[in-house]
């Protein structure tokens, strides 16, 4: 199947917009990880639901909210027990629950009747769920555990042409790396691939994903060295960090324009 996708209108200047809410709430984005998941959110050639697993205090909520309810792309799916951030490093303190400052950025960022809050753990709202989505932002649980079994119960949903994203998947974490390798990078279900910043990425391509398989597997030899370096109970420091980083470096994770995005999804093959 072949996505011709035409871009919204003004595009640019509703991710910059977007992005000025989303730079008031705290949180762990960078400015060009934000500008990518305003691209997905408006220009991902799928029906269905926004869902986001992990919210902590809505940074990406409202970028997604901002850009989805311009174009009508809504709603955002919001998933998160709001009980801190203490399981994604074994060095992290326990922290106040997060959900009234969650309530507040979404109501400042005038997004809140664009997201369907759910104050739950993703794997129980995983087990009843039913609906297509469009696009998956993963940013939950970073253990392989939790990461596996939020793409398992969530994954799928996807509709065709839907995208899955996973955040974090090139900083050290072990669950987000490995779903991505595993599960996508080689599995012919899904077609164009790639990193932005942090941010791993895949179209759900299941009747033609096998032309995308060279590229698949050029990101995936590529990835693939950082897994010596993740899983492991102590924190990358020293020389192994440096090893690391290089290895990070070798994988492409520049920032994507939406007109180069919505081209490589408009291609039929990975050549």
């Amino acid at each position: 199947m072949r996505f011709v996708i035409r871009l919204p209108d003004n595009i640019d200047q509703t991710i910059e917009n977007a992005l000025e809410r989303a730079r008031l709430v705290p949180g762990f984005l960078v400015d060009n990880e934000a500008r990518f998941l305003g691209t997905l959110a408006a220009c991902t050639p799928a029906q269905g639901a926004i869902v986001e697993i992990g919210s902590f205090k809505g940074k990406s909520t409202v970028m997604l909210a901002s850009v989805a309810a311009k174009y009508g792309q809504g709603p955002v799916v919001a998933i998160d027990p709001h009980e801190g951030l203490s399981y994604l490093d074994i060095e992290m303190p326990d922290q106040d629950p997060t959900f009234d400052e969650f309530l507040g950025s979404i109501k400042s960022a005038g997004v809140e009747e664009h997201v369907e809050v759910r104050r739950a753990l993703s794997c129980d709202v995983g087990k009843d769920w039913n609906r297509p989505i469009r696009l998956l932002w993963i940013d939950g649980d970073h253990s392989y555990r939790g990461c596996k079994e939020d793409f398992d119960l969530f994954s799928p949903y996807l509709a065709d042409g839907a995208v899955v994203a996973l955040h974090d998947s090139l900083n050290g974490f072990e669950g987000p790396i490995r779903v991505v390798i595993e599960e996508i990078l080689r599995s012919d279900r899904f077609g164009p691939s790639g990193f932005v910043h942090s941010i791993a990425w895949s179209q759900f391509r299941p009747t033609d994903g096998v032309r995308f398989r060279k590229l698949r597997r050029r990101l995936e030899r590529r990835a693939s060295n950082l897994l010596p370096f993740v899983g492991q109970d102590a924190p990358l420091r020293g020389l192994r960090r440096m090893a690391f980083k290089l290895n990070r470096w070798r994988v492409p994770h520049k920032l994507v324009a939406p007109a180069q995005w919505t081209a490589l999804l408009s291609s039929i093959n990975s050549e």
